[in-house]
């Protein structure tokens, strides 16, 4: 009889974890939505359990704290955005530079389909949640260090099939490149237009990109 009881109780607890699966997702992948749509400030718990569908409850069984949850939405995006720099900036098969191309045109064309008015995470997370959490700022950080090292990938790869000269500064360029797609959907947020990002693209493939 004791052992049916506790076996009892762990099926129960089992079905208890496969029922809040779903909710932790929905959580993560909504909260995700409300946040890059309104900012991380200005969502507060309610919006986020509203949005998932879910028990208020539900958002403190599964995050210690809103800062938790801040965590958890970035690492979720990086998984999102990790997977176009694998296919591009990290696929050996595409011409480098071509590849550099396809990375930054994927990006605007996902900002394209909200009207560009969401941006980039990373970028409005570091403007408005650095300040308040160290964790989420040291986060965004390697996010932007690890997209920096996979174009310094790419370019080292156009400088070895002779797409640039052998004079390039690697490691500067990449780190410009990156700032810069930063800094131009930024504007191009404030905007409402993709021409400060088509604007970089064209700038950097005509006169900083050049084979000799």
């Amino acid at each position: 009889m004791t052992i049916l009881f506790d076996m009892r109780k762990k099926s129960r607890r089992v079905r208890s974890r496969r029922a809040r699966k779903p909710n932790r997702e929905k959580l993560v992948t909504e909260g995700l939505r409300v946040v890059h749509e309104y900012g991380f400030g200005a969502s507060s718990v309610r919006d986020i359990v509203r949005a998932a569908g879910v028990p208020q409850g539900s958002f403190t069984n599964h995050f210690a704290s809103k800062e938790a949850f801040g965590l958890e939405i970035v690492e979720h995006y990086y998984a999102m955005t990790n997977a176009g720099v694998v296919a591009t900036l990290r696929n050996d098969a595409l011409p480098p530079l071509a590849r550099l191309r396809r990375w930054i045109e994927g990006q605007l064309e996902y900002l394209k389909q909200d009207e560009m008015r969401t941006g980039c995470l990373y970028g409005n997370m570091a403007a408005e949640a650095s300040e308040q959490s160290e964790a989420i700022r040291a986060r965004i950080v390697r996010a932007f260090a690890e997209n920096q090292e996979s174009v310094a990938y790419c370019l080292r790869a156009a400088v070895e099939a002779g797409e640039l000269s052998a004079s390039t500064e690697i490691v500067e360029v990449a780190g410009l490149i990156v700032s810069s797609l930063q800094g131009a959907i930024l504007v191009a947020k404030a905007q409402r237009s993709p021409e400060p990002i088509e604007r970089f693209l064209r700038v950097l493939f005509s006169a900083v990109l050049r084979p000799d």
